[in-house]
């Protein structure tokens, strides 16, 4: 079938939706939503036989919806309607939540039901629950859509607004005055909940040391104490901050947008406090033991737990950015982890993001970009070359949400990457105008060959776990719910662990290296990337640059990525 997917922006689950169709043989093109007439031309240049709009902020011209089947994916169930669905719903505390897909009509969220799926909301982040559980339900509910209509039947529910039962609840959007934390009256779960709903945007308005700020994200903590409001602590780059009965961790800040200005980057907390040096004097560096206790509650970004002989080093970064310190930290606790008595290590294992490259903000904000981003790559390439040389035991990759570009290339170090049946690849690093690192010159041919390593780079088209497992990408999708992964991938690494053969296969693996090594250094590799990272870093006239501020600050993107585009 034609498809035409519409969209406010190229965004994971638009990704998703494109990659799990194209899987299917579907005909697809990407168009975004950037005024009526250009919608117009695409649609008469692809003659969709359906359009899909995965994530719409605007509306369907009448001319198009009415001579198309035009599908709008609503992250609520039917009768919800509103441009913060999602958000209200981790507000109020909801536990089950759904996506529907409805027929686009002249009132926002109002036409036929083409499919409904349910789904929980465990006590996750925004972002997170976006990427997972409601993208589990929208990829689920738009087949059921595209299959109904690819048979020539019509929606299941014909009827206008809410099914038979349902209340019709139209929405206003979630504005600050219904986000703002009352540090005097809100508890720890009230306010983790209200951060909580806002965690990746648009941030909960607030004010410290005078200025205004929005809160990114939030963990509670179940030690630290101090008068409700003030900040209490710091903690690899967080802020922890007291409340009436307890405190919370924030990992990010982003500073009120100035009349006129430029958006504000989304910072570690410490760094976009760091104008400000006020604002953090006194305060201790409280780090987290690596080995945290389960019976604690509190934010840690890189843990380390052992079952026997397999070593866990589980890492969450938000958004999956990782920034100079970050990479170094986690090196740190790699080589930690490499000390300890087993012979099987996973990496990662969580139910979000696995890791998404450089970090883009923390780049954007340094006096001298080009200069953060020569030392972000190459603390990227020394954490990926300990992964490659570890040559005692066996290393998986566990990714449990999406891994992008350096971050991908992160796991394909690993000797077998897993990941779950809702992850979404995205291994290039063509949309930010660089050639790639992270030793991807060598682990992506020998995973895929050459010719298909060419093929992802240069394509830069997102990857399904399937089509990766077909051709190499992954060794194991597990199917399985995003609150899932975490255990079934505890239960197939004590599997592996308890092989037969897991020493032989830790000797050939060893072998193997030795015979790599010998034909072509890892050293040579990294001097080849860097050569080329540096040119794209300090070149004149490449257009990382420009690029990476356009991504950073939001600025309107016009047109789809060309090879995607309608």
């Amino acid at each position: 079938m034609r498809i035409l997917l519409l969209a406010s922006a190229f965004n994971s689950l638009t990704q998703r939706v494109y990659a799990e169709l194209a899987d299917r043989g579907h005909s697809l093109d990407v168009h975004l939503a950037v005024g009526d007439d250009p919608l117009r031309d695409a649609v008469r240049r692809h003659a969709p036989e359906l359009i899909i709009a995965p994530m719409l902020k605007a509306d369907i011209p009448r001319d198009v919806r009415s001579a198309h089947t035009c599908l709008i994916v609503h992250p609520g169930p039917p009768g919800d309607r509103g441009p913060s669905s999602l958000d209200w719903a981790i507000h109020e505390g909801r536990t089950t939540w759904g996506v529907t897909v409805r027929q686009a009509e002249e009132e926002m969220d109002r036409g036929p039901v083409w499919a409904f799926v349910p789904c929980p909301l465990p006590p996750a982040g925004k972002s997170d629950l976006y990427r997972n559980e409601i993208s589990d339900a929208a990829l689920t509910a738009v087949l059921r859509a595209v299959d109904v209509r690819a048979s020539g039947g019509h929606p299941p529910r014909p009827r206008h607004g809410a099914p038979q039962g349902a209340p019709d609840r139209p929405r206003p959007y979630l504005d600050q005055r219904v986000r703002r934390v009352d540090w005097r009256k809100d508890t720890t779960a009230t306010v983790v909940r209200k951060l909580r709903a806002a965690d990746s945007r648009p941030g909960v308005l607030d004010t410290l040391c005078g200025e205004e700020w929005f809160l990114h994200g939030g963990h509670p903590e179940d030690e630290l104490r101090g008068e409700p409001g003030a900040l209490l602590a710091t903690r690899a780059g967080a802020v922890c901050r007291a409340t009436v009965d307890g405190a919370v961790w924030i990992p990010e800040l982003r500073r009120g947008r100035r009349a006129g200005g430029p958006l504000p980057l989304k910072l570690p907390a410490t760094l976009a406090l760091g104008a400000r040096p006020d604002a953090l004097a006194g305060l201790p560096e409280v780090p987290a033991p690596l080995h945290l206790p389960e019976h604690r509650r509190t934010w840690s970004d890189i843990r380390y737990a052992e079952d026997g002989p397999v070593g866990f080093l589980r890492f969450a970064f938000p958004g999956g950015a990782m920034s100079t310190d970050h990479c170094r930290r986690l090196s740190d606790a790699y080589r930690y982890a490499r000390s300890r008595p087993t012979s099987v290590l996973v990496l990662g294992g969580g139910r979000d993001v696995f890791a998404g490259g450089l970090h883009l903000h923390v780049i954007e904000a340094a006096a001298d970009p080009a200069k953060e981003s020569w030392a972000n790559v190459n603390a990227m390439h020394d954490l990926v070359e300990r992964i490659l040389t570890t040559t005692d035991r066996l290393v998986v990759a566990a990714i449990g949400g999406n891994a992008a570009a350096g971050g991908a290339m992160l796991a394909m170090a690993a000797d077998e990457v897993w990941c779950r049946g809702g992850s979404l690849l995205n291994p290039h690093y063509r949309r930010m105008g660089l050639h790639g690192s992270e030793y991807w010159t060598y682990s992506l041919p020998r995973r895929v060959g050459r010719p298909a390593a060419v093929r992802l780079t240069q394509r830069a088209i997102p990857v399904t776990p399937a089509m990766a497992r077909r051709i190499g990408l992954v060794d194991r999708v597990l199917d399985v719910a995003p609150g899932e992964f975490a255990a079934e991938t505890v239960r197939q690494a004590r599997a592996l662990a308890a092989t037969v053969d897991v020493q032989e296969r830790i000797a050939a693996k060893k072998a193997a290296r030795d015979r790599d090594e010998a034909v072509k250094p890892l050293a040579a590799y990294r001097v080849e990337e860097l050569e080329l990272a540096h040119k794209n870093f300090f070149g004149r006239g490449e257009p990382y640059h420009a690029l990476r501020a356009a991504f950073v600050r939001e600025r309107p993107v016009r047109t789809a990525p060309p090879h995607l585009g309608a």
